[in-house]
This record gives C-alpha cells, structure tokens and sequence, in this order.
C-alpha cells in the first residue's frame, strides 16, 4: 500500500455515505472501535496474565456456563456503549434483559445497538481466534422518551450498521454502513486502525463448506443431502469441496468472506429451533455478506427478513457464497417436496 488511511480519515471521507447524521455514527463506530483496541490490548497478554483465562462460575439466559472473558468484554462495550451517549439502549449475549438508558443522554440517544461481545471464548484457552459483533438499528421510539421493545425487535433489514472484531495473528475491524464492507487492521504501536480491505467482496461460488460434522447424527436428512452433495466426487464443479471448520462463528464466516465458500449452523434434533442466535450474530453477518454480494438465508426466508420475536431468539443460519448458498435452498426445497 503506498498510502495508508486511518480508520478516521476513512469515515470522514464516506460521512455523505451515511445513512443518517454524519457526527453521530462515527461518534458511535468510534466508540465502539476504543472499546475493541482494550480488547485488543488485553486478549494479547492473556496467556500471561491468566485474568481472562477460564470460567467465571456464573451461567447465561442461554444456560451456557459464562467465562471470564465473556464477563469482561460484555462490560467494557457496554461502558464504552454508554459513554458514547448515541444510545437508548443496548442488548448483548451475555444480559438477561435489554439495557434501556433512562437518563438525559438515554433519552436523547437515537440508536439501538446489539452486541454479542466475545464469540468464540472457548477458545481462547487454545490461543484460537475469538471475536466480537455489533449491529446498529435506528430508534423507532420518539426521542426524549424511554426505549421500548419495539426498538429492539426490529428486523435485519433494518439495519444502518454492522460489524464486527477479529483478534488473532492481527486484530481486524471489519464494518459497513450500507455502502461495502471494508476492513481496518490495527497497529498496536500506534494504537490506529489502518485502511487494509476496501470494498470486500465474497466470490459467487468457491470449493469450501464450514459446519460442525460432530453434530451430523442430528441433523436432518435435508442437511445430510447437502453434505453428500459436498463430499461427491464432480471434477466439473470442483468437488468434493473442503472442510474448514475453526469452531469460532466470526472467525468462520470471515475466512467464509475472504475465500468464499458456505458455513452451515442448521437446526437439528438437538436443537429443533437452532442454536445461533438472529440478532447478536445471524444479523449482522448477514448485511455484512449482502453488501459484499453474497447470500444468506435459514432455509426458508432471507436471514434479514425475519422479523425477530424475541432478543435471544435462535435460528438455522447458512451464509456465504451466493451461489452456493442457492445451491443449499435448492436440496433443501427438493428434500422438502419428497418428504411431503
């Protein structure tokens, strides 16, 4: 790269792309991108200093057993959430309940944000990549009220923002506001991030599938047809294709981005209503691989036009490769006929 351009520099230059006012949503990106830097900073040396290391003795409203690491990054976005004083309220992962902001500045805030605020924190004892996820949602309650579930109940399609936090060999920022994605990589001696993926952009088809094969007993003999249809010997569409499989949803769907390819989180007889959940991870993921011209879906409807009834609600999620992911819709719609 001959010229380096900071993230900052970055959202001034695109602010008349920006759905809604200019000042606002780079206050709210940046002050959610102070708060992946800390996270940055401390996952780095957490082998040393073993504070976010194992588990936290408490459980989730998923009924998951939270980590250390869980705790601590679900209270530093939400601080640094809070402080940025654009939101009314805030829903994460890790929270039983939606947080409504009731003072001046909660009122006054004109966003919604959802986070899920470390994903894949079972890895981090392994020293594989963990991540973090947000999506931004225009209020729909009035300003200078107290939010409302309304607010927080809306569908991805409604989203103005979306993004999300890879740490690993290199700590990635990667976000859109409805015009691409583009990706920041950061440089901890200087603390910025730098302009390293414009306008990415997932191929139409590649030779990669990502699922958890450990669960294939449960699953549907729909799914089991797709992952026949992977593993069969075709020279003509390059198959069978690869398993990849890194276990940390974030870091899946973005090696997914990168090379191309299809990650599958389908429901299953273990979990009939799926396991990932539609607004901390589906949503976000899903307008981020739209803008970059690929496809997502839970089988039936776009994963972005699904109208959420609850916050914590779960779903079947396939995403990637627009062709590919087509190809999925297509045995799963056959499978369906002959099963009628």
């Amino acid at each position: 790269m001959n010229e380096l351009i900071t993230l900052e520099e970055f959202l001034i230059k695109t602010q008349t792309d920006f759905p809604y006012p200019k000042a606002e949503l780079s206050s709210l990106l940046t002050a959610i991108t102070q708060a992946g830097k800390v996270m940055s900073s401390q996952l780095s040396k957490a082998g040393l200093t073993k504070n976010l290391e194992g588990k936290s003795g408490t459980i989730n409203i998923h009924g998951e057993e939270q980590k250390k690491l869980d705790l601590y990054a679900n209270n530093l976005f939400i601080k640094a959430l809070k402080a940025s004083n654009e939101v009314c309220g805030i829903g994460s992962e890790e929270e039983d309940q939606v947080i409504i902001l009731e003072n001046e500045d909660g009122r006054n805030g004109k966003y919604i944000v959802l986070i899920d605020p470390i994903d894949g924190s079972n890895n981090l004892e392994a020293n594989v990549s963990v991540g973090s996820i947000f999506s931004i949602y225009r209020r729909k309650s009035p300003v200078g009220s107290i939010a409302n579930t309304a607010d927080f109940l809306q569908a991805g399609r409604q989203q103005i923002a979306a993004g999300y936090f890879l740490y690993s060999a290199s700590t990635l920022f990667v976000f859109t506001v409805g015009n691409g994605v583009h990706g920041f990589t950061y440089d901890p001696a200087t603390g910025i991030f730098f302009l390293s993926h414009a306008n990415m952009k997932i191929s139409e088809t590649s030779n990669i599938y990502s699922i958890n094969e450990g669960n294939h007993a449960y699953f549907s003999d729909s799914i089991k047809a797709y992952l026949d249809y992977c593993k069969s010997v075709d020279k003509a569409s390059n198959r069978p294709y690869t398993g990849r499989y890194i276990g940390t949803t974030i870091a899946d769907f973005h090696r997914t981005l990168i090379k191309g390819g299809i990650y599958l989180y389908p429901n299953s007889s273990l979990a009939p209503n799926g396991r990932i959940r539609l607004c901390y991870e589906c949503n976000p993921m899903a307008f981020l691989i739209e803008q970059a011209g690929g496809k997502s879906t839970n089988g039936k409807q776009a994963t972005l036009d699904i109208e959420p009834k609850g916050i914590h609600q779960r779903t079947a999620f396939y995403i990637g490769s627009k062709k590919m992911v087509e190809k999925l819709e297509e045995i799963l719609i056959h499978r369906n006929l002959i099963n009628k």
